[in-house]
């Protein structure tokens, strides 16, 4: 029998945020009034990347990096064939990315949330600098990848039995990442919602060029099962919605690719993955998502993203979780580079 890596269900509890929507026109108010506004413009400056120039793609060395990032595979799957060529600026394969993940609200959801943030940021740069230690020709591009959309535990005002962060959570972590040099992933879990509905909400996000996106099909629950009873699902026209709409969005505000994630441990989360769907303005990356041993996690990254092949792919790692088996160890920059093909691209740690 296959050895299936079991899920966790991550919940943060429901957060209150209340405005004071009253007025006055007293000289006080006003002068509230002012400060607010150069607070909220404040703000704005703060999450607005500055416009670059980006040269175009050197196909020789992107070609190159590709068969590389192969590491040595014979079966003709890896590198993947007839993908399209990225537009200027694009990250992939000529950076490696490493990712903190989870809520900044909520410790048990991840590192990115498990510790003050300069502690946590600390400690992301030394897994930088660790990755390029392990493989010095790839540069790597720390990333901060944000749930911004939560599957809950409570049905809540709709029913979707979803927590969507506030644009002030948000925008708290498109700051933390442009104070870091970091980009951002937003991460969306539908629940009882649907990716139709939940991505074009968060629209003001995908027209940054440092914000990049990922779709969590472990919480994709179309039958209606309340999320966290059983593993969810995602078809490639699922997928193919999501890529075509931040397509759209990157012609449209003339951006850099954007990375798309879509996390995978199991062959159900993922159905109909031949028909995905390859952009120009897309990067897409097949995240292997479970925790386990060494050789759990490898018998899951054969069968689930090395078998099928899309175009980039991507390893998680469990700073608690993938050390609660024997060898009771986590695997290492260096045994990744060893063990796996292809190389995976991107890296997250929770």
């Amino acid at each position: 029998m296959k050895k299936i890596i079991l899920p966790v269900a991550l919940f943060v509890s429901s957060l209150a945020f209340l405005a004071n929507c009253s007025h006055s026109s007293t000289p006080t108010k006003k002068a509230e009034k002012d400060t607010t506004k150069k607070a909220a413009a404040k703000v704005d400056a703060d999450t607005v990347a500055t416009p670059v120039t980006y040269p175009p793609v050197d196909k020789h060395l992107y070609d190159s990096l590709m068969k590389k990032l192969a590491n040595g595979d014979t079966t003709g799957k890896w590198p993947v064939k007839n993908a399209p060529y990225p537009l200027p600026g694009a990250i992939l394969p000529f950076k490696r990315v490493v990712a903190y993940y989870g809520n900044l609200s909520a410790k048990k959801m991840g590192i990115l949330g498990e510790l003050p943030p300069d502690q946590m940021l600390a400690k992301l740069h030394g897994e930088v600098k660790h990755w390029e230690k392990a493989d010095p020709t790839t540069p790597v591009q720390p990333a901060l990848h944000y749930i911004a959309v939560v599957a809950a535990g409570f049905p809540g005002k709709d029913n979707m039995y979803i927590n969507r962060m506030p644009d002030k959570k948000i925008d708290s972590a498109v700051r933390l990442a442009k104070r870091a040099h970091a980009i951002l992933f937003l991460d969306i879990q539908v629940a009882l919602s649907n990716i139709h509905a939940e991505l074009p909400k968060l629209e003001k996000y995908w027209q940054m060029p440092n914000v990049h996106c990922g779709i969590d099909p472990e919480f994709s629950m179309k039958d209606g099962t309340h999320p966290g009873k059983k593993i969810g699902t995602y078809d490639a026209a699922d997928v193919n919605y999501v890529s075509a709409y931040l397509a759209n969005e990157v012609r449209k505000y003339h951006l850099p690719p954007k990375i798309f994630i879509v996390h995978r441990f199991t062959r159900k989360m993922l159905t109909n993955y031949q028909n995905i769907k390859l952009h120009p303005e897309i990067q897409f990356v097949m995240d292997m998502d479970g925790f386990g041993n060494p050789d759990l996690k490898t018998g899951t990254y054969r069968d689930y993203i090395y078998h099928d092949p899309v175009q980039f792919t991507g390893f998680k790692l469990f700073y608690k979780n993938d050390s609660w088996s024997a060898p009771h160890h986590m695997l290492t920059p260096e045994e990744i580079m060893k063990m796996y093909k292809p190389h995976p691209i991107y890296i997250q740690y929770q």
